[in-house]
């Protein structure tokens, strides 16, 4: 991100802080064990498996019999259920495989065999292969939501013999210019806050951070924000969180894309304001022989915002009636 978003978090810093002291009183929200969310965030079909050492929260839907099963990836701070549209329509004809990543949802930060505190896309990209291992799943289609997006395509080129087909809705790795920020990301980026924010959660600052990513805003409901609220307090996540906006990228691996060579779809909402509908066209014009579909008045993760209208594009990729 350019110099500008400099600017742009000082002006921010200041009211941050203001609301920060107020919210304290009302806010003392510490890190919650993973077991008290279980029953109400994992019901069936979730599942728990191990992957060398990481206990990864997924769900496995639809039947087992689908050649090429469709891997859902989430996005920074989010989790599965972001998917739970497509994943729902999807499964009555597909295989449909969603997961938390690690430092996200009810998996939570990177433990076992793999690097604490590492979470930049090359290494997500080797967790992928490893689920695709662990599921024994030889080739999928492989889509993502923004750092999910990101997560997909480095997949592609990693093991472009496991990825039959891509589908990047708002994905990152490339250059942009965010016309805004989440609020939530720019308190987990600045060292002050990101200390303040391991004891203190304003719910509201979880409801500004999804109102700027949805592009009607009245689609925020408080089942929503309740949702991220409490997967945020899952032991671990929030101080993952910080260390991932630490190392996300600014699009270094750009030239990458070039590697891609599968089908790929990629999908946009025209109102995102993060990673704003022109980097969609630079994605287009970087993977050969890809399609990007705009969709009108959605934000930065339309999956979520209105899961049928999304899917429709989608649905027509993949030969799903």
């Amino acid at each position: 991100m350019s110099s500008s978003l400099g600017g742009w978090l000082r002006r921010l810093v200041g009211l941050l802080l203001i609301a920060s002291a107020l919210a304290a009183g009302l806010s003392h929200a510490p890190d919650r064990p993973v077991q008290t969310l279980v029953a109400r965030w994992a019901p069936a079909p979730s599942d728990f498996i191990e992957i060398r050492g990481q206990l990864v929260h997924l769900r496995d839907q639809g039947p087992r019999s689908d050649p090429e099963p469709i891997v859902l990836v989430h996005g920074t701070s989010s989790s599965l259920h972001t998917w739970e549209g497509w994943a729902g329509a999807l499964q009555k004809q597909r295989r449909v495989i969603s997961f938390d990543l690690p430092g996200a949802g009810l998996t939570g930060p990177f433990t076992g065999q793999y690097t604490p505190d590492d979470y930049r896309g090359d290494t997500y990209a080797r967790f992928v292969v490893d689920l695709l291992d662990a599921l024994r799943l030889q080739r999928v289609v492989l889509a993502g939501n923004s750092l999910g997006g990101e997560i997909a395509w480095r997949t592609a080129v990693l093991a472009p013999t496991r990825v039959s087909r891509l589908v990047l809705v708002d994905a990152a790795g490339l250059p942009f210019e965010p016309e805004s920020i989440p609020p939530g990301f720019v308190a987990a980026r600045l060292p002050v806050l990101r200390t303040l924010g391991q004891y203190l959660l304003p719910r509201t600052l979880i409801a500004q951070s999804l109102a700027s990513v949805y592009g009607d805003a009245s689609r925020v409901t408080p089942a929503l924000v309740d949702r991220y609220f409490e997967l945020t307090l899952r032991e671990g996540n929030r101080r993952a969180l910080g260390l991932r906006l630490q190392q996300m990228g600014t699009g270094e691996d750009a030239a990458r894309l070039a590697q891609v060579h599968q089908p790929t779809l990629i999908v946009w909402g025209s109102r995102d304001r993060l990673i704003p509908p022109a980097t969609g066209q630079d994605f287009a014009r970087r993977i050969a022989g890809s399609r990007l579909v705009v969709l009108e008045g959605l934000g930065h993760m339309p999956q979520e915002e209105d899961p049928p209208r999304s899917l429709v594009p989608v649905r027509e990729f993949l030969g799903v009636r």
